[in-house]
């Protein structure tokens, strides 16, 4: 494919007669024997060509500053006399971006009919930095054989994956619990290729990343460390780094002090007053921090700092570089899932295969929204992506105390992971209520917390809540006198928090927004684009670049549509109901959250990590109760006696291994449409992100999925 597939442009033009068109430009030729490009004289115009033109090669200087051009090329042909252009019925010829470092981007294919007679080629834009230098333009050039590394690696995996989970595959046929060794490699060997895919996507976005090497973000290399740190991210994207500094001079604010201005204002929170006085005075101040009583706060859980920050400082007296942060807290979420599931697989679902469990668990991992936060690994992200490492830790020692004989250890550690949350993402506390279906057989049912051992497993199980509670209390009231207020209202935002309260209005678009809407979707690479947002809610929406709903464009999560009838299966299977009980508290915690999240803050893609998770969490556990009901080898029914009632019935009701390669194949495309979104989401251009940095890094990506142009 690499070669005869993607490499199509090199044979179609080796039959091509080239024509150099170096003599017929009229622009400043220089003495390197370059042509000098101005903002007043941007413009090539090829007139009485009478040729046909399959492609123009246009050979911008390599060795002048890397950025992106763009082209509007026009022309004349048998169809049109005259340079035409896009219309209300018709779409002309489309602005192209060439990068002048990027060879591949500098031939462009066209389409005309018969002979051309004219040709204009006009650089258009306002960020493009002037004078450019032009060696050349050919038309009908041989293009260049490219074998591209990464494009052969990605479809070589593609082809593997497609290979792997193909409905007859043996990983089928792998059970979890009756192929231990086996099933554990490829686990980890999931595990290794997830955490290298993440890895790779984070530092793909250098410009966020805040690091550097002799080869890596050379430009930010100090020319002598191996690895050096810079700051990324404006003044308030160093709120965990500054809060660090104050902690070890015995502080709970930040050192720098809030403009005068700002402190003399009767209402600081009002973004507007704020705009006008900061633009009477000049001085400028700190956003998105929280202001209290003329000091600037971090609202932001403070775990994250005590965690990464505050020890990276006092050892090395430099800023912890939060996209770091992020990758160690995604890996460790990452693990704890794989974690997690195994422990369900291999003590309360029997019949699990590795290709079942890699399903679920690969979808589980990849469309939760941690692709997202690695999208943008910024202080905004580290918060998210720790309370969600900590919450999955935290289930599976709880998940692992219910089967082990040290109970108080893992009751103990599991505990105090899902209290933390409370210092990275509050909301992330909501899952702490699955306590409730995983312990209330055991201890209130059985009544064993009358028992002496019962007691001391739930004191283990609730100590170290109360005293992750206490410290954050502590930590509150000193900072805004209050044991409950995190500080979030204070926040230096767009709009006042002080007096948002909670609106029924925002409700209905929220819902629709994080659940519902269709993706915009469009035939260009990446394909995604930003959904449209529309309301009639007549107040202030709080609303940034979202792709759509999870439902609309996470067909994995359709599962959830038909939770009532799998969970009665269950029900009837067993006599307690925990898994019912645990997939209902994933549900309604996960709604609640999302709506929580639009009432407090607004509508945000990075917030669909708050709520996906459970969401999906709760695919994992319906897709495992249906598999441990197929069975392989279904007794006929004309085989039972007419006597058996259907309560009498064996109670795996779903047969035949037809009907398992079905819902296989099912699952393996609602699988794969979800992970291909999650993974589109990535490349999708954004303001701040690699694409708005490095534009013309960026058009060498897109030229290597759209080989055809």
């Amino acid at each position: 494919m690499e070669v005869f597939v993607f490499n199509f442009n090199y044979f179609a033009s080796a039959g091509y007669s080239p024509i150099n068109l170096k003599s017929r430009i009229q622009l400043t030729e220089t003495a390197d024997e370059t042509f000098r490009i101005t903002a007043a004289n941007n413009q090539l115009e090829f007139t009485n060509l009478n040729t046909e033109i399959h492609n123009i090669f246009i050979d911008f200087a390599s060795w002048q500053p890397a950025q992106n051009v763009p082209l509007k090329i026009q022309f004349t042909d048998t169809a049109h006399i005259t340079y035409f252009d896009s219309t209300e019925y018709t779409v002309g010829v489309p602005v192209v971006n060439v990068a002048t470092n990027s060879l591949q981007s500098k031939y462009i294919n066209l389409s005309t009919n018969g002979l051309v007679d004219n040709l204009k080629i006009e650089i258009v834009g306002e960020d493009v930095q002037y004078p450019l230098r032009l060696n050349t333009v050919v038309l009908n050039a041989h293009h260049p054989f490219i074998f591209n590394g990464v494009r052969f690696i990605i479809v070589l995996g593609i082809l593997l994956l497609a290979f792997m989970f193909r409905p007859k595959s043996a990983i089928y046929r792998l059970r979890i619990v009756e192929h231990p060794r086996r099933s554990k490699a490829g686990i980890i060997a999931a595990n290794v290729i997830e955490a290298a895919i993440i890895t790779a996507l984070l530092f793909y976005g250098s410009n966020l990343v805040g690091i550097a090497t002799a080869n890596y973000n050379q430009g930010e290399w100090d020319g002598h460390s191996i690895v050096n740190t810079y700051e990324v991210g404006g003044d308030n994207a160093q709120q965990y780094s500054e809060l660090a500094k104050s902690f070890t001079q015995g502080k709970l604010y930040l050192e720098e002090e809030p403009p005068q201005w700002l402190q003399d204002m009767e209402d600081p929170y009002d973004k507007g007053a704020r705009d006008e006085a900061q633009k009477e005075t000049g001085d400028p101040y700190l956003f998105d921090v929280a202001y209290y009583e003329g000091h600037y706060y971090v609202y932001f859980g403070v775990v994250p700092a005590l965690l990464f920050y505050l020890p990276f400082y006092v050892l090395t007296g430099q800023s912890f570089p939060t996209a770091i942060g992020v990758l160690i807290a995604v890996v460790a979420f990452v693990l704890g899932c794989s974690a997690m599931l195994d422990r369900f697989a291999r003590y309360h679902f029997k019949r699990v295969s590795l290709g079942i469990y890699l399903l679920v668990q690969i979808p589980l991992v990849f469309c939760c929204g941690i692709l997202y936060l690695v999208k943008f690994p910024t202080f905004y992200s580290l918060p998210i992506a720790c309370a969600m490492a900590f919450s999955v830790w935290g289930l599976y020692f709880w998940i692992r105390a219910r089967e082990s004989s040290r109970r108080c250890l893992n009751f103990a550690i599991g505990s105090l992971c899902m209290a933390l949350v409370a210092g990275c993402r509050p909301q992330f506390l909501l899952l702490s209520l699955l306590a409730i279906p995983l312990f209330w057989r055991i201890y209130i049912r059985q009544r064993r917390i009358l028992t002496r051992d019962g007691m001391r497993e739930v004191a283990c199980l609730l100590l170290p809540y109360v005293v992750v509670a206490a410290g954050i209390m502590w930590y509150n009231y000193a900072r805004f006198g209050s044991f409950t207020d995190f500080g979030a209202n204070y926040n230096l935002t767009m709009n006042d928090m002080t007096k948002r309260g909670w609106v029924l209005g925002r409700f209905a678009p929220a819902f629709f927004s994080y659940f519902l809407q269709p993706p915009n979707v469009c035939g260009v690479f990446p394909f995604i684009q930003p959904a449209e947002f529309a309301t009639t809610y007549m107040g202030q929406t709080i609303k940034e670049v979202t792709f759509g709903g999870v439902f609309a464009c996470l067909p994995v999560l359709w599962v959830l549509f038909f939770a009532a009838p799998i969970v009665r299966l269950r029900n009837a299977q067993r006599s307690t109901n925990t898994i019912t009980g645990v997939i209902i508290t994933l549900l309604v915690s996960a709604v609640v959250i999302a709506l929580v999240d639009a009432q407090m803050a607004g509508i945000l893609q990075r917030y669909y990590a708050d709520f996906s998770f459970m969401l999906l969490a709760a695919v994992v556990l319906l897709v495992f109760i249906v598999n441990e009901n197929i069975t392989d080898n279904p007794l006929p029914s004309r085989l039972y006696p007419k006597s058996i009632g259907a309560e009498q019935l064996p109670t795996a009701p779903i047969g035949g291994v037809k009907m398992r390669s079905i819902i296989t194949c099912v699952l393996l495309a609602l699988a794969a449409i979800s992970v291909t979104y999650s993974l589109l989401l990535c490349f999708v251009p954004e303001t701040g992100w690699y694409s708005d940095v490095y534009p013309w890094a960026y058009q060498e990506l897109l030229e290597t999925f759209l080989f055809w142009t």
